[in-house]
């Protein structure tokens, strides 16, 4: 591919990155319990693993952000719930170490459940899909088909990491953003010149 193609595709994934960081705001308030700081750091998380992986093979998960009792309520434990019993301040999306704990349990099947103030309070939850009113690309997963469904039957925000290596955001029944991790990188790279060229 040439370079003025290359070019072009990062114009268009830095638009529709720019689009994505107008519609978080709109996506995200207190009514709706998500919050925009949390929503973006389980963001870059999920960023982190699709680009990282794990033990060198890519690695798909699912992150659901906020109105965290509903969510509870309509899924279940898949297996014995290893954050269970450890203190909240310790389950912090933005503290390093819980950071690490979450890649490490990416790895298992199922998501992970955030609360509006940024407290991963389960890991390994099977979705319960009980909406079927919502329309998805042919070609995606029953990640994706729980993700369309719990933000129909809440208030919640999904993020979904693909083992494709892209990150989607879906609320209300709908994806609402396609992030190639790179792209990313590089739009924040050029927003934030001065972090990135010290």
């Amino acid at each position: 591919m040439n370079r003025k193609k290359e070019r072009k595709m990062e114009d268009e994934s830095m638009g529709s990155t720019h689009i994505f960081m107008r519609r978080l705001e709109e996506i995200c308030s207190p009514e709706r319990l998500v919050s925009p700081e949390v929503l973006r750091s389980v963001l870059e998380l999920a960023i982190e693993i699709c680009r990282e992986g794990r033990e060198g093979r890519k690695v798909g998960t699912m992150f659901v952000v906020g109105d965290e009792s509903r969510v509870i309520d309509n899924s279940r434990a898949l297996i014995l719930d290893p954050l269970q019993g450890h203190p909240p301040e310790r389950k912090h999306v933005d503290d390093p170490n819980m950071r690490e704990t979450v890649k490490e349990l990416a790895q298992l099947d199922g998501a992970f459940v955030v609360s509006d103030q940024g407290v991963v309070l389960s890991a390994a939850r099977y979705i319960v899909a009980s909406q079927k009113d919502f329309h998805l690309p042919l070609g995606l997963g029953s990640r994706h088909i729980a993700a369309a469904s719990i933000t129909l039957e809440t208030d919640a925000v999904a993020v979904v990491v693909s083992e494709s290596s892209v990150v989607r955001v879906v609320d209300d029944g709908q994806i609402i953003a396609e992030i190639i991790p790179e792209l990313w990188l590089i739009q924040h790279a050029r927003s934030n010149p001065r972090r990135h060229h010290r």
